[in-house]
């Protein structure tokens, strides 16, 4: 994770020494205030910290499944199967709708998989023209791994609200994602395939 300056500035990079330091979310907001005097500082502040603090759970998620031996995108195929409920099996196309990916890149993504042992791909007994990819023991253990670790990190994260503070934070966070998946029905998916 990055370090912090006493000024509170980021910094990034392996090197603290050498590496590049990201602006404080004030300095960001006083240069765009700077330069587009139209800038609402609060909903910049607000959408700022919601970046950088994307970003870097981001980075720690990937660190843990990366120390499991799994890469993100390998991740959200164990994921998706575990959210389909027992017995943890989804078509080709299910998944790549699921994760917004073209066909041809979770074909790629389940024969990589599949080559690890996280999941089996075979055809479906009552439709033989159907691919069926399942979950192996292997691939739920991956992923009950990756959520206790998880759920550490979010629990130290969220350690220093209270259980009603959290409750508020969630419950304002859920109204901000509603308008965004209502004014942005298509935006769950990606932009460009990630493997």
């Amino acid at each position: 994770m990055p370090t912090a300056t006493p000024e509170g500035r980021a910094v990034t990079g392996q090197d603290s020494a050498s590496a590049i330091q990201e602006p404080t979310l004030d300095e960001q907001i006083a240069a765009y205030q700077r330069e587009y005097g139209e800038l609402d500082p609060q909903v910049e502040q607000v959408v700022s910290a919601l970046g950088r603090l994307n970003r870097r759970m981001n980075v720690a998620y990937g660190r843990q499944v990366a120390a499991l031996g799994i890469s993100n995108a390998e991740w959200e195929v164990l994921k998706s199967l575990v959210l389909a409920g027992s017995p943890y099996r989804l078509g080709p196309g299910e998944l790549a709708k699921r994760l917004g990916l073209t066909p041809a890149a979770m074909t790629h993504r389940i024969d990589r998989m599949a080559g690890e042992g996280l999941v089996t791909r075979d055809r479906d007994e009552n439709n033989r023209v159907r691919v069926i990819v399942e979950l192996t023991d292997e691939g739920r253990a991956k992923w009950l791994e990756a959520m206790r670790m998880a759920s550490a990190f979010e629990e130290d994260i969220l350690q220093d609200l209270s259980g009603e503070e959290r409750g508020v934070l969630g419950d304002l966070l859920i109204r901000v994602l509603r308008r965004v998946e209502h004014t942005q029905p298509d935006a769950g998916g990606r932009l460009t395939d990630l493997d």
